[in-house]
């Protein structure tokens, strides 16, 4: 007899986007099943950095502190380090400060830190299991599904037993990866540069390594020699265990023993734990579903993994989608909110694969040489060049900021202002409370964030000397049940931030709907305002 099961949301995925997505609907209280087609293991650590944007989601989920503690001591070094091989000659470091001496970061309560994905995926799975509002189901697959008069349904296979069941649901979100059966069957095509590089990752144990050299600990060393720039080495715990990526194989060929002999510059006793070839990508989905089925993650953009962009952007999708399917499922998100996921994510996804593999050329761009250790003339012109390639990747890389501060241009649910985006700070943050962005972070008192104050619902900021009547935008919030707050702040600080609006209304993922002076005139109208920015 085939069981027949119910949930709001279905999520396709067990990885680290389909865990983000069920958590935070749990967080939510909204009920919601995740499948997963495997048993979850993780046999490869690929991604190894949880950014801030993510940081300052596990916060508010309360496991930023798991996050950070979870492998990586406060102490421990996490330069950069440019080499001809951990044994050859150091070329250039990227001193970067230990969580223990870094100080406080003034667009972030959070820093992002070295969390591998052997250690994170786990840590979230213990926080959705932690929610009776949870299910989740392992070993079990999605076979296809359609949709209905009022949702979807879906076909479900045990991958052991090959037991099937029906799930009626009211959502189906696919999280399952490049190859993914909701992408497919949706017909979604893919578009980018493709293919850019097919890469080897070699997941690796040595508990000698780090004895072996006079370069110190770092959390990435990435080697460059005659071919050019063309590995780097991760440290995964900071004691034994490690992994290698060779950026291309095509130009870089040759077994896993003689990578790691290579970069290390001898031999040297290792354990090998898996080796794993894989294709580095440009690719972002033509569409990212609708009606009741949308795609998140890897199915929806695939990117070099490198400056951190992959889960990251994956992540903050799960975020953008959580609180518009919890909008539906309560009633109080109107007929166009979630065709405002793809509007304001799909741009989001094709930017920030771009930068990544802007970042992937500029890195394995760094020219070499066969001299490139010697006390000589050629030596140092070599060493030269790679300096001046060094300058250009300092300036071009992807920074924290980058992948933070962005806007929802043209957003369906968020009131334009009519104000030009903040100008670049040459690297410096430059706070913005622009309709679209990311609400600034400031200090309220002590140990609380502005960024504390978002998620639950809708939260309108007064700043004004002599709080606004706000009473006409909390009837019109009532009268369509939407969740609601208001917070009056005096610090001219944090004001200034939001540029100096008296009001500012944030959405329950952290970004700005809507800021004025007032709720009167055309512009304001309470009730036409809370339609906009539910999607009715």
């Amino acid at each position: 007899m085939t069981e027949t099961l119910e949930t709001p949301v279905l999520v396709v995925g067990g990885g680290p986007v389909g865990l983000a997505l069920a958590g935070d609907l749990g967080w939510r209280g909204r009920d919601c099943l995740l499948i997963e087609q495997s048993d979850g293991s993780i046999y490869q650590p690929r991604q190894d950095l949880v950014g801030i944007r993510t940081m300052e989601f596990c916060r508010r989920w309360g496991i930023a502190d798991r996050v950070r503690t979870a492998v990586w001591a406060d102490s421990h070094s996490l330069d950069f380090v440019y080499l001809t091989s951990l044994r050859g000659r150091e070329l250039a470091r990227q001193k970067i400060p230990s969580y223990a001496s870094r100080g406080d970061i003034p667009y972030t309560p959070e820093g992002g830190c070295h969390c591998p994905q052997t250690y994170f995926d786990p840590i979230l799975l213990a926080r959705a299991r932690d929610m009776d509002s949870v299910e989740l189901r392992y070993m079990t697959a999605l076979d296809s599904f359609e949709e209905t008069a009022g949702g979807v349904r879906a076909h479900l296979s045990d991958s052991e037993t090959g037991e099937r069941s029906v799930l009626e649901a009211k959502y189906v979100v696919g999280c399952d990866g490049p190859g993914g059966a909701v992408r497919s069957a949706l017909g979604i095509g893919l578009g980018g540069r493709g293919v850019v590089a097919n890469s080897l990752n070699i997941f690796f144990r040595s508990p000698a390594l780090a004895g072996l050299h006079d370069k110190g600990w770092a959390r990435f060393y990435r080697a460059i020699d005659a071919s050019g720039c063309w590995s780097e080495l991760i440290a995964i715990d900071g004691r034994e265990l490690w992994r290698l990526t060779v950026f291309d194989t095509d130009r870089t060929p040759g077994p896993p023993e003689a990578h790691l002999a290579r970069v290390v510059g001898c031999d040297f006793p290792f354990e090998i734990i898996s080796a794993m070839p894989w294709e580095r990508r440009d690719v972002v989905a033509n569409d990212y579903g609708g009606g009741r089925v949308f795609i998140a993650g890897d199915a929806a953009h695939q990117c070099s993994p490198t400056g951190g962009l992959g889960m990251h952007t994956g992540i903050e999708d799960a975020v953008n989608l959580a609180w518009k399917l919890q909008a539906m499922t309560e009633g109080w998100g109107g007929p166009h909110l979630l065709d405002s996921y793809a509007a304001e994510r799909r741009p989001i996804g094709a930017r920030n694969v771009d930068m990544a593999t802007r970042a992937f050329r500029l890195i394995t761009g760094i020219p070499g040489g066969d001299a490139l250790e010697d006390d000589t003339e050629a030596g140092e012109t070599q060493r030269a060049d790679v300096a001046t390639a060094m300058r250009d990747l300092r300036r071009y890389s992807v920074s924290e900021i980058d992948k933070s501060q962005y806007c929802y241009e043209d957003s369906p649910v968020c009131v334009a202002d009519g104000t030009p985006p903040a100008e670049s700070g040459g690297g410096d943050y430059v706070p913005s409370a622009r309709p679209g962005t990311r609400a600034p972070h400031g200090w309220v008192h002590d140990g609380v964030s502005t960024l504390d104050l978002f998620g639950d619902g809708f939260v309108l900021l007064d700043f004004g000397a002599n709080p606004e009547d706000v009473s006409a935008i909390t009837r019109a919030m009532d009268d369509a049940d939407v969740p609601f707050a208001v917070h009056a702040l005096a610090d001219e600080g944090i004001a200034a931030a939001y540029g100096n609006r008296a009001l500012v209304l944030v959405r329950p993922d952290g970004h700005v709907a809507w800021r004025g002076d007032g709720l009167s005139g055309d512009t304001a109208d309470p009730e036409a305002l809370v339609d906009r920015v539910r999607g009715a």
